[in-house]
């Protein structure tokens, strides 16, 4: 069955709120199970957003595969601003079918079910965006879709920061759990690998680099449309964040947050100190603590793969190769630069069509998961 058919079907029959979907014509199964985000001190977090409960305790989808002895784990991060898992349902079950993996689509903080209904919910955020217009005039790519996630970056850019901070503690409590065979359906000792895409290949590249308690010394990673140096990100989108965010976000990691995490905190502790505090700040800009990320990356060489496409205007292809490839401009093993031969966008790079284009999506597809595939089997 190709891409195309595969999404409608996976659509329809996803649901959070189910514990066990059986999937048609395949033994790849979904369980929804529970998760609790305990480990963030109240002081790395926004006041507001300590009582958003959404946030706290929620549900995650693992693909589960025809083996389910397999020890063999893909960790599957998403996009900036996602309020659904429908667009990733595939990916998945690729990924669960065709390396006989357990698949775990596990939410960044204050994403898909992480956060309010009414985050995505268009008349509830349409007097958001109203009030938005009236406070800042007819800001860039301002809309309904991007409302939430603007609205909070524009009143404290420190959100971008807290939300993969908790997530990363909330990742390696998921790794220790399978680790010392805790987690409720993965066999104890498995291997775990990640597929990232865009800024959750950004979490997962500073995850391998700061390996808290040596979770990820083995784990490879494979990115799509990411790997990129924060600075050479552009996240203005309709789908992402308006420019006024995107401008507040850009100027306060690149011009203020180093001057403002001086003096003691647990904050200024973990970020200075810790290896994956470092790797955070090595991760902003190119010039940035260089020989730290420099020396990072020339470890992960093996590990990592990263492929990015040639008209992808949010994570530009020329900002992964620069990252990646620090040592030539001439693209090695670890980054490939390919085109899709239809129309498409970083945010939707396997649209479905209602034409002959759809054939050219699914092989598109075929071809680039199942070169994932062979890399994280």
């Amino acid at each position: 069955m190709g891409y195309t058919r595969q999404y409608n079907e996976l659509k329809n029959i996803f649901d959070l709120g189910i514990k066990e979907i059986n999937i048609p014509g395949s033994d790849v199964r979904i369980i929804n199970l529970e998760f609790s985000s305990d480990s963030v001190p109240d002081s790395f977090l926004n006041k507001k957003d300590i009582s958003i409960d959404e946030n706290v305790s929620f549900s995650y989808p693992v693909f589960v595969p025809a083996d389910t002895a397999s020890r063999k784990v893909i960790l599957l991060f998403h996009g900036l601003n996602e309020r659904s898992w429908v667009k990733y349902l595939v990916w998945a079950y690729y990924l669960a079918q065709n390396t006989g993996s357990y698949v775990i689509l596990f939410p960044i903080s204050f994403h898909i079910n992480r956060s309010p209904e009414s985050w995505k919910d268009p008349r509830a955020m349409f007097s958001y965006l109203s009030e938005r217009r009236t406070n800042f005039g007819d800001v860039s790519m301002s809309s309904i879709a991007n409302i939430a996630l603007s609205n909070r970056l524009t009143e404290d850019p420190m959100r971008f920061f807290n939300s993969g901070y908790q997530t990363s503690e909330d990742i390696v409590k998921l790794m220790s759990m399978i680790r010392d065979g805790r987690h409720e359906l993965i066999p104890g000792g498995s291997k775990v690998n990640i597929f990232a895409y865009s800024i959750g290949a950004f979490l997962a590249q500073i995850i391998l680099m700061g390996n808290p308690e040596n979770l990820f010394s083995e784990s490879k990673l494979f990115m799509f449309c990411g790997g990129s140096v924060f600075s050479n990100m552009h996240g203005t989108s309709k789908l992402i964040m308006d420019s006024l965010a995107y401008d507040k976000v850009f100027n306060f990691y690149l011009e203020d947050f180093e001057k403002e995490i001086k003096g003691k905190s647990p904050l200024v502790d973990f970020l200075c100190s810790s290896r994956i505090g470092m790797a955070f700040r090595s991760m902003i800009d190119l010039g940035r603590f260089r020989k730290f990320r420099e020396n990072r990356l020339t470890g992960l060489k093996d590990q990592i793969r990263s492929i990015a496409l040639l008209k992808d205007a949010i994570i530009p292809a020329d900002g992964i190769v620069k990252t990646l490839n620090y040592k030539s401009q001439s693209l090695s093993s670890s980054v490939e630069v390919t085109d899709f031969p239809y129309p498409y966008t970083h945010e939707n790079p396997f649209p479905l069509f209602n034409s002959i284009l759809s054939h050219s999506v699914d092989s598109a597809f075929e071809r680039l998961f199942a070169a994932a595939g062979l890399f994280l089997a």
